[in-house]
């Protein structure tokens, strides 16, 4: 049994001060709850991750800083666009044909700034945010998580108790990794090398701050284009860890280049621009937690799982899932509950919607796959594919999408949380169909 110093007691402490850690402080501390917000860098800082899905929206609206999105100088992005590895570009998918509505505008955001803001805005609400300070351990009473050892500033190691652990760490997925529950996904191991750029070409009108994803010739790589505030361009290429990384005796920036030199479509975009700091590769392993909660603990954002980076679906991930997580966090203290059912409540409907991008990025990976000729072929997809590239994943139907894109590519098995399934999920309810009509037939 642990001892913790009287005013090291907290209803909530949450791990990591990105968007799912900030915004699962944020509403917590909103409802009174005495939330302790702990972030082991000193913010601003560098994060990659810099477009957002119009998804974001309505977590940003009720979080209480869209006026400040909306006033901010990051640029407005309107639509996505595919080139093919000729340099051919698709149509536009843009998000207002879908919905006229304002929320179909978002936005391409320095994440330093983006995250400050956050965090300020968790503490505004009456989190205490503890900066530069690093948890070491979740402390365990028996299954029962009930503590963090964390070293603050002043160097001694401190232990803090709370009825609720939420674990944001990102993908250093501390919890995942204590309790031993990361599971790699084994097809989607993938690398990045990227780099911000000054005097890029743009687009003009409302294609200035468009998503473009570009392949290279050879198709085994591809590159994002991110337009930014200040005539910044992010740009960053994605390939399997053996082709980018582990196969090539260049450094990475000599790599950087020379997937430059493959990329029709990108090429004449950098021809006057100036790189703005040295490259910095990450590898992009995508995977997931068995388990999004237990005892006292639940994980949010990527510290519960992490998809590949060519839907721009990270952030919207981390800001539903903290979301998602508050809520289920305040409905446990109005029951004195806090059994993992309970705080991870929101995992099956949670999981559904991310399988449905999952499935996306399969097909974006099928060499031979293309979305012009999907829906050239079942253009009847074609706002279902618009809904999936905004984020709009949620107890909506895609069955029939993928049922059909699976004539085209190879699409990954459902995966399912601890082998539940969202009993409201079209998935669940395709499933239960089926069961039916077995029964019925036998």
């Amino acid at each position: 049994m642990y001892t913790f110093p009287n005013h090291h007691h907290y209803d909530v402490i949450v791990i990591g001060g990105g968007p799912a850690g900030s915004t699962t402080a944020a509403l917590l501390a909103e409802k009174k709850h005495r939330v302790l917000l702990v972030e082991r860098d000193k913010f601003p800082r560098f994060k990659i991750g810099e477009s957002l899905m119009p998804g974001t929206y309505w977590t940003l609206q009720r979080l209480g800083v869209l006026e400040k999105m909306q006033e901010s100088y990051f640029p407005k992005k309107y639509s996505v666009q595919f080139y093919s590895r000729t340099g051919k570009a698709s149509s536009p998918f843009y998000f207002l044909e879908n919905d006229p509505h304002e929320s179909s505008i978002t936005w391409q955001v320095l994440r330093s700034e983006f995250d400050q803001m956050l965090i300020e805005n968790a503490q505004e609400k009456g989190a205490e945010v503890l900066q530069e300070t690093a948890v070491h351990e979740i402390l365990f009473d028996e299954d029962k998580a009930v503590g963090v050892r964390a070293k603050p500033p002043s160097g001694a190691l401190q232990d803090f108790s709370a009825k609720v652990i939420v674990d944001a760490t990102g993908q250093s997925a501390l919890l995942a990794r204590q309790l031993k529950l990361k599971d790699t996904e084994a097809k989607l191991k993938k690398a990045s090398i990227y780099a911000h750029f000054a005097g890029a070409h743009r687009d003009s009108g409302v294609d200035e701050g468009a998503t473009l994803v570009m392949h290279t010739e050879n198709q085994d790589s591809w590159f994002w284009y991110i337009p930014l505030p200040d005539d910044r361009v992010s740009v960053g290429v994605v390939g399997s860890i053996d082709y980018l990384l582990q196969n090539r005796n260049e450094e990475a920036q000599q790599i950087f280049e020379t997937e430059i030199e493959k990329c029709p479509a990108l090429k004449p975009r950098l021809a006057n621009a100036k790189q703005l700091f040295p490259v910095k590769t990450t590898k992009d392993f995508s995977y997931r937690a068995s388990q999004m909660s237990g005892s006292g603990w639940v994980l949010v954002g990527d510290a519960f799982g992490f998809l590949d980076p060519i839907y721009s679906s990270g952030v919207f991930l981390a800001l539903k899932s903290g979301e998602l997580a508050a809520d289920a966090i305040a409905e446990a203290f109005e029951k004195n509950d806090f059994s993992g059912a309970q705080l991870g409540k929101f995992g099956p409907e949670f999981v559904d919607g991310m399988e449905a991008i999952r499935k996306l990025v399969y097909a974006f990976y099928t060499r031979d796959f293309s979305f012009g000729r999907f829906l050239k072929e079942f253009p009847k997809h074609r706002q279902s594919i618009v809904n999936l590239l905004i984020g709009n994943v949620f107890r909506m139907g895609f069955d029939g999408v993928f049922d059909d894109m699976s004539t085209m590519c190879d699409l990954p098995e459902t995966r399912v949380l601890n082998g539940r399934l969202n009993a409201n999920s079209p998935t669940e309810q395709k499933a239960s169909l089926q069961l039916a009509s077995a029964q019925a037939e036998n």
